[in-house]
C-alpha cells in the first residue's frame, strides 16, 4: 500500500491523494478538496496511539464497493474499542467526506424530587452516562477522478473508470 498526497508547484497546497495497492494495484486518484486541518478545529480534541474504528457510510454500488475496500485496507484490521477513535468516510452524491472523532463518556449527576405523599418531596441523585463525539481532526472532502488497473502509469494505464464532466449532467445518477 502507497499513499501520496500531491500538491501544486510553487504553491503549498496538497489538492489530490493518490492511493497505490502495491504491488500490482488498483491505483485510485482523489481530488482532496475543503481541508481543514487539526489545529483549525475549535475545540478539537487530542488522538490517542489506538487503532481506530472504521465507518464506510453509502459505499454502495460495484465501483463503491471497490473503493471502499481500498480505503478500508489503509487501516489495520483488529481496532482497538478502548481507544474510543472513529475514522468516518461518508459518500454523499459521489463525494467522500472525511471525519476523524472520538467518543466521549460524561457522567452526570442529575437530582430527581419524588412526587409521592409518602416520601415528602425527597431529593435523590441518579447517575446518568451521556455519550458525544469530539472531533479530532483533520477534515477533508475527496473526489475519485480516476480508478486504474495496475499501478501508476498515465501513459499507457488501463482505467477501470474515469470521472468526466459530462457525467456530471444528471443530479440522481451516482457512481460510487
Amino acid at each position: 500500500m502507497f499513499l501520496f498526497l500531491t500538491s501544486c508547484v510553487g504553491i503549498c497546497v496538497t489538492d489530490a491523494l493518490l492511493i497505490i495497492n502495491l504491488p500490482e494495484g488498483p491505483t485510485a486518484h482523489f481530488k482532496l478538496s475543503k481541508l481543514v486541518l487539526r489545529k483549525d478545529i475549535k475545540n478539537h480534541g487530542n488522538p490517542t496511539s489506538h487503532k481506530p474504528e472504521l465507518v464506510l457510510n453509502n459505499f454502495t454500488t460495484r465501483l463503491g464497493h471497490r473503493v471502499g475496500r481500498m480505503i478500508q485496507s489503509l487501516f489495520p484490521q483488529d481496532p482497538n474499542f478502548r481507544g474510543r477513535r472513529v475514522v468516518t468516510f461518508h459518500n454523499q452524491r459521489d463525494y467522500i467526506f472525511f471525519r476523524h472523532h472520538r467518543y466521549i463518556f460524561e457522567e452526570k449527576e442529575k437530582k430527581i424530587v419524588s412526587k409521592d405523599k409518602k416520601s415528602k418531596g425527597e431529593t435523590k441523585t441518579e447517575k446518568q452516562i451521556n455519550c458525544r463525539l469530539q472531533e479530532c481532526g483533520p477534515r477533508f472532502t475527496l473526489k475519485l477522478l480516476t480508478l486504474q488497473h495496475g499501478t501508476f502509469d498515465t501513459k499507457s494505464g488501463e482505467y477501470e473508470w474515469v470521472h468526466k464532466p459530462d457525467l456530471d449532467t444528471s443530479r440522481r445518477r451516482f457512481f460510487l
